[in-house]
């Protein structure tokens, strides 16, 4: 099954289009997970058994893990086996915004893909398609793109006019053509959600491209806009991405049911 396949079937399961982001800092998490011998994997598999009935995926960020070294790597690797193993309808996606020379991206892709398992991996677009063939390779994997990133200094280079066009324009249109014609993967964009008036312009240029969609919840995105302007005619293509807002919530059940509750409303999936 291919990765649009089945994070849409697990969106048609529980009703959401809500991704949660395992990005534990020891400093952060509960005092009774930091006292254990293997902290972050026991704070992950909490979090992932508090919320997977309200969740579409889930988007471990690699940097979290590899700052911790060797037993931070464990940790990832734990926690992509858990899920798989308890929860095995939910995709893994690895975000790790990967993107170097094609040689180098061939050992990333075997990281992502055959050690960790994950569904599918945050690249970057930078050296272009030349580069990223070795993960075009990957039939029935997920490669999500970086094009209008939820950062405040994403302008500095993605504002810049080509032919009349700001970058990110011109990656929403290469990746979803061109690209996308190349690729067994499946490819995919990333839009933030506090960009609104360009999420909305990106749907327009990648009517049937799915998009990831950082930025709800801390940095301040709209749910209701991301809502409105990023789910395609079907009622899906957005997977909506919080990280802090639940993992370090009191009662990360709570959270994530009523953000669950709260994207209902706006009745998205009325459209399907």
């Amino acid at each position: 099954m291919n990765f649009i396949k089945k994070i849409e079937n697990r969106m048609d399961k529980v009703n959401s289009l809500l991704c949660i982001g395992l990005d534990p800092v020891i400093e952060k998490i509960p005092k009774r997970f930091r006292d254990k011998q293997d902290s972050i994997f026991s704070f992950n598999r909490w979090i992932i058994d508090q919320t997977h009935e309200y969740v579409c995926s889930y988007k471990p960020n690699s940097a979290y893990y590899e700052s911790n070294g060797a037993s931070g790597i464990k940790a990832l690797k734990k926690t992509c086996d858990y899920i798989k193993k308890n929860y095995p309808d939910i995709p893994i996606i690895l975000d790790a915004k990967r993107g170097d020379i094609d040689h180098s991206n061939n050992e990333y892709a075997k990281f992502a893909f055959k050690y960790l398992n994950a569904d599918a991996i945050t690249l970057q677009p930078y050296l272009g398609n030349e580069a990223l063939s070795e993960f075009f390779k990957y039939i029935d994997k997920g490669l999500i793109i970086l094009c209008r990133t939820s950062n405040p200094g994403a302008g500095e280079f993605q504002d810049l006019i080509i032919d009349q066009y700001p970058l990110w324009q011109i990656i929403a249109r290469e990746v979803s053509s061109n690209w996308e014609k190349q690729s067994k993967a499946d490819l995919l964009l990333v839009v933030g959600a506090t960009y609104p008036d360009e999420l909305k312009i990106v749907r327009k240029i990648a009517p049937n491209t799915t998009f990831l969609v950082p930025g709800v919840g801390s940095q301040g995105g709209s749910l209701e806009k991301t809502l409105k302007y990023g789910c395609n005619k079907n009622g899906k293509g957005v997977i909506i991405n919080s990280s802090r807002g639940i993992i370090y919530a009191q009662n990360p059940n709570s959270a994530i049911k009523a953000l669950w509750k709260s994207h209902l409303k706006y009745d998205w999936y009325k459209e399907v």
